[in-house]
């Protein structure tokens, strides 16, 4: 029998009750002692409680997805979706914080499922010898039907202090750069990769701002097709795109750029180079483009 002091009276050895312990020895043990069974039973209960608050937290962002898509940002409160979802309203604070942390997690969970999907058919489109340029195109008029069908969550994804943070913006920006990396590898960029998709990028959300800025009955049908148009006028080489008389000099350069990563024949640090003096090249072209254009005829 262990004694112990009563602490709490007048400080006699009284006899200390037996009972389960959690730890012993650093091991998890049953109320027998017995260390074999407590663990695992430890173990799956960890396991469960963590797929319940996932599976909790994964219909709570559904929810308010869906809220949002129909009815609006003034439709997402944290009670209105608590409710939905069947759950109180502090378990919405307990998991995001608040209701900016919810519009947070459904940005990122919406974005994640549509930049998924672009990159399947980007890869499809790449493994099936689609014509890349025919690829772009069908993926800039994708975006703006997204865009221009989902105001609420394009505005919410288009949030530049968001998008900044995002690995989901990150991933979808990578598909865009993958397309027009198949571009330039083709022989048709006449301007830097990087270049070309904030080109595409900034196009892309401008266009659909102004359309989403009109009711729909006086949006211009055609708008987001010339926009396309002129900006692939200003980086693809080629019909359509009017080429100055060194186009296809600075064309071959980018092209040379997007595959100097696989020329094996080189030492990296001299790919490395190479890629710098391509860039180099590039950019002077680019600036020189700028300078001409702002200067009066």
């Amino acid at each position: 029998m262990e004694y112990r002091p009563d602490i709490a009276g007048d400080g006699a050895l009284r006899p200390r009750a037996s009972g389960p312990t959690c730890y012993q020895r650093n091991h998890i043990s049953d109320s027998d002692g017995s260390k074999s069974l407590a663990l695992p039973r430890y173990h799956w209960f960890v396991t469960a409680a963590a797929a319940r608050r996932a599976d909790v937290r994964s219909r709570i962002v559904d929810i308010a997805a869906q809220l949002l898509r129909d009815e609006g940002p003034a439709a997402v409160t944290t009670r209105g979706v608590a409710e939905q979802a069947g759950v109180q309203a502090p378990m919405i604070y307990r998991l995001f914080g608040d209701k900016e942390g919810l519009l947070e997690a459904v940005a990122e969970h919406v974005m994640a499922g549509y930049v998924a999907a672009k990159a399947e058919i980007a890869e499809a489109a790449s493994a099936a010898g689609v014509d890349p340029l025919t690829d772009l195109r069908a993926a800039w008029q994708t975006q703006i039907d997204f865009g221009v069908g989902n105001p609420s969550l394009f505005r919410l994804l288009s949030d530049p202090d968001r998008v900044r943070h995002s690995p989901a913006a990150r991933a979808g920006r990578e598909v865009l750069q993958a397309r027009i990396h198949r571009v330039a590898a083709a022989g048709r960029l006449r301007v830097s990769e990087q270049r070309a998709a904030s080109l595409l990028q900034a196009a892309a959300i401008g266009a659909i701002q102004t359309l989403l800025a009109a009711p729909p009955e006086d949006r211009d049908s055609g708008l987001a097709e010339s926009m396309c148009d002129a900006v692939l006028g200003q980086i693809i080489t080629g019909p359509p795109a009017p080429a100055p008389a060194d186009g296809d000099t600075i064309a071959t350069a980018v092209t040379l750029r997007a595959m100097a990563p696989r020329l094996d024949a080189l030492t990296q640090a001299e790919r490395q180079m190479l890629g710098e003096w391509l860039d180099r090249v590039v950019d002077h072209d680019a600036k020189h483009r700028s300078r001409a254009a702002a200067t009066p005829q």
